[in-house]
């Protein structure tokens, strides 16, 4: 059941929740995304919430994930896909900083995360003969040379991020295998295994998997966040008919079997059977789970239960910013808004820079 306003502001005034405070004017926050403009050229762009285009690097081709070096001032770009190139670039100078390309019978998975201290980037990628999903380390500080290469422990491994320890790897096996050439075509569906994968990264050993029940094996694993708590937030993808009734949004903590929650029917139907991105707020207290097919943002307690939702046309990339309960969330039209759970306002910015651009499926607050 939803929780509606009334019963949120009780919550924090009696401490149950952290406090929630408006955006500060003094400094503009600043985010990066990927992007497509006009020309269906690919761009990595840095802005701030006042509309200003601080960094525009041409990319390749079509990036999915983007990430923020915690130390240097690197800004990472991660093809969609099935495709083959992770691009760095420094935002401060608009150099590049290194062009990583996975080797012949590799393709990425979308995703790759820094380290905390800086030191190493991790990826996932897809071994062509094989099909199985792998989870690759590279060393900053050695031109990212390859430093260890790991099992995902599943087909398929998209987003990735570390849970507290900065050595326990989670990682969300989508379970669909693909191959760049044949597209984006989804090449098992019928006996595709999604799972949670949490993977010690000195030693590649498995520590735990975690799995659905079986008659939800369609249900993708696809994008996930995690808090201080070590609590993972996933947004699945449904590769069923449009009219089951199937979870969408679901939790896991270690040693629990994965928690589906409950949506609001209507709000489940509106959602079309896709999640595009999950994404903690900066306590840890609230996420927001976009689905850009439906439309539709949604917006959760971390106990799961299901506090509002607000319609962004092809709205999928969410960003916490620097305030408890706020987030920053873009759409393949071009547009950015600022949504506060406490005030349940959207607020829209303005546009940035001058040539209209749709953005990709991610983005990050930056910070460095």
């Amino acid at each position: 059941m939803a929780i509606n306003r009334r019963q949120l502001l009780a919550a924090l005034g009696a401490g149950l929740l952290l406090p929630i405070v408006g955006v500060q004017a003094a400094s503009a926050l600043r985010f990066a995304s990927a992007s497509q403009d006009s020309q269906k050229q690919h761009w990595l762009v840095l802005f701030d919430e006042q509309g200003n285009s601080l960094l525009r690097h041409l990319l390749p081709g079509r990036a999915h994930h983007v990430a923020a070096h915690p130390t240097q001032p690197w800004l990472m770009a991660v093809a969609r896909r099935p495709d083959r190139f992770i691009a760095l670039v420094n935002h401060q100078t608009g150099q590049p900083v290194k062009r990583i390309n996975s080797s012949a019978d590799r393709h990425f998975y979308g995703h790759a995360v820094f380290s905390a201290d800086g030191r190493w980037l991790v990826a996932t990628e897809n071994h062509l003969p094989s099909g199985e999903g792998r989870v690759v380390i590279r060393d900053c500080q050695q031109d990212f040379a390859i430093v260890a290469d790991h099992p995902s422990y599943g087909i398929g491994p998209h987003e990735l991020t570390w849970l507290s320890d900065q050595r326990t790897l989670v990682v969300a096996n989508g379970g669909i295998k693909t191959d760049p050439n044949q597209g984006r075509a989804k090449l098992n569906l019928d006996s595709m295994q999604p799972s949670l994968a949490y993977i010690d990264s000195q030693s590649g050993r498995l520590l735990e998997q975690a799995q659905l029940p079986d008659t939800l094996h369609q249900c993708s694993i696809r994008h996930i966040d995690v808090n201080a708590q070590n609590q993972v937030a996933i947004a699945l993808q449904y590769q069923g008919e449009l009219v089951d009734e199937v979870p969408l949004i679901a939790l896991h903590q270690r040693g629990q079997p994965v928690q589906p929650l409950q949506l609001p029917d209507t709000t489940r139907q509106q959602m079309k059977q896709y999640c595009g991105s999950a994404r903690f707020d900066r306590s840890g207290a609230f996420f927001a789970i976009s689905a850009p097919r439906g439309n539709l943002i949604t917006f959760w307690q971390r106990d799961g239960q299901f506090i509002d939702s607000t319609r962004v046309r092809d709205g999928c990339g969410l960003a916490a910013t620097d305030q408890p309960g706020a987030f920053l969330i873009s759409s393949g039209n071009g547009r950015c808004y600022h949504y506060n759970l406490h005030t349940r306002r959207k607020t829209r910015l303005p546009q940035i820079g001058m040539q209209p651009q749709a953005w990709d499926n991610h983005m990050v607050y930056v910070t460095a």
